[in-house]
């Protein structure tokens, strides 16, 4: 449903998103991760049409965006990283106002309507203006209307971004129920890991490039072995040991505990430097032990270079 070949953007000398080959197949819900600036954004404009490339070519569900860059929008909904809409019409005109944009007649757009926000759980507020809504209502008011022309792939940038955790797994439902029941395929990016979970497969990109795909359970399993937990007191003891032990790569906090990521050639020489050096400083380890490695510890190890 998509495809690009040595996609490129740049500004200038600066290069955005660089040779990028993707490929997104139908009913999957792709995800892509990367650190500020790594070209998440200007990927997802480029997809949409928004943006023309510097280099190479975008195709949606078969079309060359190139090409057919009218036929090729025609297939997408779009949802951008900020509320784009319009806050002094309600949400229904809302709605209405961007299906005569996408060229939908008024008999078929009403109907359409009226599914969509029910379907968003916006039926009860059709009525009201878009600035007395939440973020997170204003976010499922977006969505509304990426799906107004029933798209085939919906690209999302960042969907979730400030709104509160309960309508956040709100939003996820209905991503789910839209890949299950409308057969639409998503592309959507994301700074959350436990969202990266959720996807079919995930994209890394690092400084426009995307250095590493798969799924979810094969990129957390490049770092089987390589992580472990540690807890203990007093913590500026524990830091200061790490960072003068040879072989730990990087150490991330997670709530009470922090996670190691060690140098397989060094592990056991990392260990027991760790134990003796926390006990030599006066120091105490509760627990240190192997753990699954999260997608945070693969995003952070990408992150650093360290794979």
């Amino acid at each position: 449903m998509i495809r690009t070949w040595k996609l490129g953007k740049s500004y200038g000398n600066r290069p955005a998103v660089v040779d990028l080959d993707l490929e997104v197949r139908p009913g999957e819900i792709y995800g892509l991760v990367g650190p500020d600036g790594a070209g998440k954004t200007t990927t997802i404009r480029l997809l949409c049409g928004a943006l023309r490339p510097t280099a190479g070519q975008v195709e949606i569900a078969g079309v060359a965006m190139e090409r057919s860059p009218e036929e090729a929008r025609r297939h997408v909904g779009y949802l951008s990283q900020h509320f784009s809409l319009y806050d002094d019409l309600t949400v229904e005109e809302n709605l209405q106002f961007f299906a005569e944009v996408r060229g939908l007649p008024g008999g078929a757009w009403h109907k359409r309507s009226a599914e969509i926000l029910a379907f968003v759980g916006l039926e009860p507020f059709a009525g009201r203006l878009a600035r007395h809504l939440s973020v997170g209502m204003k976010q499922k008011l977006s969505l509304a209307v990426a799906l107004v022309a029933q798209p085939r792939v919906l690209l999302l940038d960042e969907p979730t971004t400030g709104v509160d955790p309960l309508t956040r797994q709100d939003f996820w439902q209905l991503i789910i129920r839209l890949v299950g029941e409308e057969h639409i395929t998503v592309l959507l990016s994301t700074p959350y890991m436990d969202e990266a979970t959720r996807c079919t497969r995930v994209g890394f990109l690092r400084e426009g490039r995307l250095v590493m795909e798969g799924t979810p359970r094969s990129l957390r399993q490049l770092l089987a072995g390589r992580v472990m937990e540690l807890s203990g007191a007093p913590d500026e003891v524990i830091q200061r040991v790490l960072s003068q032990t040879t072989g730990v790569l990087s150490a991330q906090r997670f709530g009470d505990r922090l996670h190691l990521l060690l140098d397989p050639h060094h592990r056991q020489e990392a260990v027991e430097k760790i134990i003796r050096g926390v006990e030599a400083e006066g120091g105490q380890i509760v627990h240190l032990g192997e753990v699954e490695p999260l997608l945070e510890d693969v995003f952070i190890a990408l992150s650093e270079g360290f794979l």
